[in-house]
């Protein structure tokens, strides 16, 4: 270390810490410290954040030096307690301005952690908002973000607003509902009906909802979300502010607000967290009222791949073999929520080249991907899956999707696509794969269009994955046995993470019933889907509640998850 080095660190504290501590050299300090005098006064940023803009030490470091020389502790944001006590606090916007959180009180004292502790003004303003003592930590900027979001965003917003409406509820007690259209539409417009509208959608997309339930009640009105595929209550509106919340829902979604005896179906689109939300509306007139789910699709989601759909190794080769046949149809089916059009999109993303034109028509759009020409059905436009996909056959396409088989005339065209030399996808509402020859046969369509166009059908169901962060072994005396397997089981003991409930996300479990010559003549003989099903076992088909135990097996699931959405075939 030259003279002048150690003239300049004897004269900075706070740099000889750093010295002292190994973690930068005489020289990269009086290259910092040149860099600092070289700044515009006004503008000079501090010794420690030049140092990290230089890259000479980490922002951690750097904090747990400037800790040390402040005699203070550094905390990171996971060593922060998950909540905080119901207290008197600081204005969330004081907070953000000047970069401090409370993350702690007691009868007489208050922790609050600081990007500045030597910021006299807010040291000031705490000493007089608060007759506790003062508690001092040092944390980051973006920790402290964090912090604040946790603590005093939207979940502590929510329960603000229904405070304050509940005071209103009960001052305004025996006032009758005001059922007038201007009325209603003035309502709607109000800050606090807005402003909870807009904090059930965010937090329901914060929580990875896939559908909101807005469900009025004798005496309120229930608000659930679907998580993972079950439902959980989160909230219980005044029935006082049902025809307001109803009819915000209803002008965000573009539908007739003076319309309560009929369903209707509009559309959200908005941005929530920088990412674009499509809400799919449904309205329903019930006993008390009308009734409203919304269902969530997240555009900026990253598009999956067959890999992380669940897929067991040997279904997925068999699933990839016919998906690259060059004509025929291929049908998934399975009911609402159970990703079938997840695995389609999946299926389009893996054939999509640019050597190949697809086509899809469908309702809704759930996923945008480039290369491909997407479709929107509008029934009332005359734009329905039948009529689009008479006019798709004339735009030369060799892979075409149609989102729904709902009638024999969908049926019929898509069937004639794929036996002039077209790749046909679609879905269809049948509780197993053999079920979907039945489901055509029944809609009236011929034994030798269908034995001769289909080429596989694959059934799904998605189960809940138990939450990696609260996983365990059951008990001896809760595995359960089940007949010819040899199964180990766990479960979910529940975690703030997953929201106490043992499960986090959702996987696939799968039926692939590939269609050959043996299975062709099947079908043209017309026989049960019994029949077909034994057939399909004994060449090779794993059904879809043995695809469930192996998940069970590998310990991603439950049996009770397994039971839940699988019937004994």
């Amino acid at each position: 270390m030259n003279r002048e080095a150690v003239k300049i660190t004897k004269s900075d504290l706070f740099g000889k810490i750093l010295l002292d501590l190994n973690l930068i050299n005489s020289e990269k300090l009086e290259i910092a410290l040149k860099e600092q005098s070289s700044q515009d006064k006004d503008n000079r940023r501090r010794l420690g954040e030049t140092l990290v803009e230089l890259g000479f030490v980490s922002e951690e470091d750097m904090l747990g030096a400037l800790a040390r020389q402040l005699g203070l502790t550094y905390v990171k944001f996971s060593e922060y307690p998950k909540l905080i006590p119901a207290a008197s606090y600081p204005t969330v916007k004081f907070m953000k301005q000047y970069k401090f959180a409370p993350i702690g009180v007691s009868d007489s004292v208050m922790k609050i952690t600081m990007a500045d502790p030597l910021d006299e003004y807010v040291l000031e303003a705490l000493h007089s908002f608060t007759d506790r003592s003062l508690e001092i930590y040092l944390s980051s900027e973006k920790d402290i973000m964090e912090a604040i979001e946790q603590y005093f965003g939207s979940n502590v917003q929510m329960t603000s607003i229904m405070e304050g409406m509940r005071e209103e509820d009960a001052a305004e007690e025996g006032i009758e509902l005001h059922e007038d259209v201007h009325h209603l539409r003035d309502m709607a417009f109000e800050a606090p009906i807005v402003k909870l509208v807009n904090m059930l959608i965010t937090r329901a997309v914060e929580s990875r909802t896939s559908d909101i339930h807005i469900e009025p009640f004798e005496n309120n009105v229930k608000v659930r979300y679907r998580i993972d595929g079950a439902l959980t209550d989160v909230e219980s509106l005044p029935r006082r502010i049902q025809p307001a919340v109803i009819s915000r829902v209803k002008i965000m979604s573009r539908l007739n607000i003076a319309e309560r005896r009929l369903p209707q179906d509009g559309r959200i689109k908005l941005r929530v967290s920088g990412r674009d939300i499509d809400l799919r509306v449904s309205s329903i007139p019930t006993i008390y009222g009308e009734s409203i789910v919304m269902r969530i699709l997240d555009s900026g989601t990253a598009l999956v791949v067959l890999e992380q759909l669940g897929f067991p190794e040997d279904t997925v080769e068999k699933y990839r073999k016919v998906i690259t046949t060059p004509y025929g149809m291929f049908l998934v089916t399975g009911p609402t929520g159970s990703g079938k059009t997840t695995t389609l999109y999946a299926s389009l993303n893996q054939l999509n080249s640019p050597d190949k034109k697809i086509i899809t028509i469908e309702d809704p759009i759930e996923y945008q991907i480039e290369g491909i020409n997407q479709i929107q059905v509008k029934p009332q436009i005359g734009l329905t899956f039948a009529n689009g996909l008479r006019h798709i056959v004339r735009q030369d396409p060799d892979i075409i999707m149609v989102g729904e088989i709902r009638d024999v005339e969908t049926a019929e065209i898509a069937i004639h696509s794929a036996l002039t030399g077209h790749l046909v996808f679609s879905t269809l509402h049948t509780n197993d794969a053999p079920g979907a020859v039945t489901r055509l046969l029944d809609m009236g369509i011929e034994g030798f269009l269908v034995s001769s166009s289909l080429i596989g059908v694959l059934a799904q169901r998605l189960v809940r994955v138990i939450c990696p962060k609260c996983k365990e072994l059951l008990p001896p005396d809760r595995q359960v046995e089940l007949p010819g397997l040899d199964i180990t089981a766990y479960h979910g003991a529940g975690c703030e993470d997953c929201r106490y409930t043992g499960y986090r996300g959702r996987t696939g479990i799968f039926e692939m019933m590939a269609v050959d010559g043996e299975m062709r003549q099947l079908i043209l003989d017309r026989v049960n889907a019994d029949v077909i099903r034994q057939k399909a076992v004994r060449k090779g088909m794993q059904v879809l509640r043995d695809s469930g135990w192996q998940k069970v097996k590998e310990g991603v699931t439950t049996v009770e998850e397994v039971l839940r959405v699988t019937q004994e075939g």
